[in-house]
């Protein structure tokens, strides 16, 4: 931090409620001060007792309260019956304190009584008379409630701007500043590269910006210009946001941190105004980073909401963005990074070079990745030595970087539960499972009659699975309640680039298996295929109307990559979507005869199994392997090598 911020950070800083706060204290000081010095009131007849005595020093009436207020002279004080009247005594800021009051019905004849009384008795109080009482006690009670509506409103103004601020007028002319988190080479940032496993391309072009700002020189010699900006691109959990933590550690120039959602405000103006804010901050301590975490918060297309109109603040607030990434000059060295996992509703200007020069896809992480993702997730636990990473990773395809360290920590969670004193590999397994299927239910109340029918028709995909030749590996089937699901048939798919439709085909069929055995068996179907049936339904949809894999369609896709297609309107004919309907039922009803012509012709050997299953509630591939034989196929290799490296 240089010379200059630290005075600044000494300076005091002004703050609208410390005016508040002393206005306040000084009203509660005259209503206290007015509630302590009322003087005590006594009756008319007590009163007319005490006026002969000529104790009485000045008498104040008060008109509009029918009031007088009695001033005793200081040897009446000393009297033993007025004693109770000097103790009630107490300081006052609207003159001397009365030492008691009588209240009397008609101004006239009380002022007669006493000019009468005065002449009698020889008598040589004073009167007086008084238009109001307690003016300016008055005055401030009557300004108290607009005091604390203001001091409310500025309070939740304060609120909503964001924190304590400082400045001319407190911190309710900060709210259109931005929020944006400031991290410098003195913030305790840790997360650097080494910490980002896998993500080899993506980690390879951050890296670059980081050393564009670095050695500016080393680029711009040759007469290239500095990015302006790079977006990260990709599902959620792959790493974007720990990308940019990793940017921020490495980096030794400063790193302004906030979401889209940070620009959003309720008053109009706001958002463009924080953005404004944002960049003057970023060029005054240029070379800088900025990153936006979802940018689709603000991004998103301008034009497709029918119901917003021209003064639409989030639109607004986009072009000023806009503005900004595409108004300074190359000498700011001002990069921004952003992230997001929908870029197709990204509107095109923000997504144009010039703006956004780079967009990174972070992609989910291959076998290789994973295994990288592990070594580091797996350092912090106390492992049980044998434990294989390369056995993990085939473990988890599909699994995004949040998956697996939320994996990593099940699995210790587990063996912490279990009283292990170091995480096995069963563990890990157990965490697979958990996350993937949900917590286990073994009380859960279920009929032998339904138990019965779960385990055919697991056995059914288990035995369908096994005589495919392009169906995923079967690890495990288990009829044990998990989540939603009675029970569960564990495959490890192959990671593959491309797809092939007989690949597809025979993963419909195996996923049919279960509906087909419960038909082949009791010659009945039920409810539990419904997710089965969703999962055929979307793939059969997706050979017809995406990939364009169907005979009778032909190589046609429906698919609209760009995210512009209006979801009222269809891009095929009447007769078209007929034509992909009929298309997409054929599809699932040939692969549902196959799965029961595969079925029947082993329906003894499908009893085996379920009856096994039945017995031991969870089975694995070897006992499928003893029930129907190796399977003939190049992948039974998946399964026989998950041990090895």
């Amino acid at each position: 931090m240089s010379d200059n911020n630290k005075n600044e950070t000494k300076k005091p800083k002004f703050n609208v409620f410390w005016i508040y706060g002393a206005i306040s204290l000084v009203l509660l000081f005259f209503v206290l001060n007015n509630n302590t010095t009322t003087e005590s009131e006594v009756s008319l007849s007590k009163f007319k007792e005490y006026v002969p005595q000529n104790d009485i020093k000045e008498i104040v009436m008060v008109p509009n309260m029918r009031l007088a207020h009695i001033y005793l002279t200081e040897a009446a004080l000393k009297k033993e019956e007025y004693k109770k009247f000097s103790k009630k005594k107490g300081l006052s800021f609207i003159g001397k304190t009365p030492d008691f009051s009588v209240q009397y019905l008609d101004l006239q004849n009380f002022e007669n009584y006493l000019s009468d009384q005065k002449l009698r008795n020889n008598l040589n109080f004073t009167l007086d008379v008084k238009q109001q009482d307690n003016t300016l006690t008055d005055l401030l009670l009557g300004l108290l409630p607009f005091v604390l509506i203001i001091g409310l409103w500025l309070f939740f103004m304060k609120r909503m701007s964001g924190g304590a601020g400082g400045g001319p007028g407190g911190q309710i002319f900060n709210i259109g500043k931005s929020k944006a988190k400031l991290f410098d080479q003195n913030a305790d940032i840790k997360t650097t590269f080494k910490d980002v496993a896998g993500l080899e391309g993506a980690k390879e072009e951050i890296e670059e910006i980081v050393d564009f700002l670095k050695n500016p020189d080393k680029y711009t010699a040759l007469g290239g210009k500095i990015p302006k900006g790079a977006l990260l691109v990709g599902p959620p959990g792959t790493g974007k946001t720990l990308l940019a933590k990793a940017v921020a550690g490495e980096a030794k120039v400063p790193f302004f941190s906030l979401s889209g959602s940070d620009f959003v405000e309720m008053f109009v103006g706001v958002g463009a105004s924080r953005v404004r804010d944002l960049f003057k901050q970023a060029k005054e301590k240029s070379p800088s980073i900025i990153f936006i975490d979802e940018i689709d918060a603000i991004g998103r297309a301008r034009g497709k909401n029918a119901m917003s109109g021209s003064n639409d603040e989030r639109e607004n607030t986009l072009n000023q963005l806009l503005t900004e990434m595409d108004g300074f000059g190359t000498n700011d060295n001002v990069i921004v990074i952003a992230a997001t996992n929908r870029a197709d509703i990204l509107d095109k200007a923000l997504m144009r070079a010039g703006r956004f020069d780079r967009q990174i896809y972070v992609d989910l992480p291959d076998i290789r990745e994973r295994k990288e993702i592990f070594e580091v997730h797996l350092k912090p636990l106390k492992i049980k030595k044998g434990l294989k990473t390369g056995f993990l990773s085939k473990q988890t395809p599909g699994f995004s970087g949040a998956d697996i360290a939320n994996m990593c920590n099940e699995a210790a969670l587990i063996a912490a539960r279990k009283g292990k004193k170091e995480v096995e590999k069963q563990d890990f397994l157990d965490a697979v499972d958990r996350i993937i299927g949900g917590l286990e239910k073994k009380n859960k109340i279920i009929t032998p009659s339904e138990k019965r029918a779960i385990a055919f028709h697991e056995a059914g995909h288990a035995t369908v699975s096994w005589m495919l030749e392009h169906a995923a590996p079967l690890v495990k089937v288990t009829i044990v309640p998990r989540g939603k699901a009675l029970g569960a048939a564990w495959y490890l798919p192959e990671e593959r680039m491309i797809v092939r439709p007989e690949q597809m085909l025979d993963e419909m069929c195996a996923t049919l298996g279960g509906r087909a055995a419960e038909k082949v068996i009791f010659n009945q179907i039920s409810t539990g295929a419904l997710s089965d049936l969703e999962k055929v339904t979307k793939q059969a949809r997706g050979m017809v109307t995406v990939y364009g894999l169907s005979e009778k369609i032909g190589n046609i896709t429906y698919y609209d990559s760009s995210g512009q297609e209006s979801g009222f309107t269809k891009p095929y004919s009447e007769k078209t979507a007929e034509l992909i309907d009929s298309e997409i039922s054929d599809i699932i009803e040939k692969q549902y005869t196959r799965a029961l012509e595969l079925l029947e012709s082993h329906k003894e050997n499908l009893t085996r199994l379920a009856e096994l299953l039945l017995e031991k509630e969870v089975i694995f591939s070897d006992d499928l392997e003893s029930i129907f034989g190796k399977r003939p196929f190049k992948v039974e290799a998946k399964v026989n090598d998950l041990e090895e490296e």
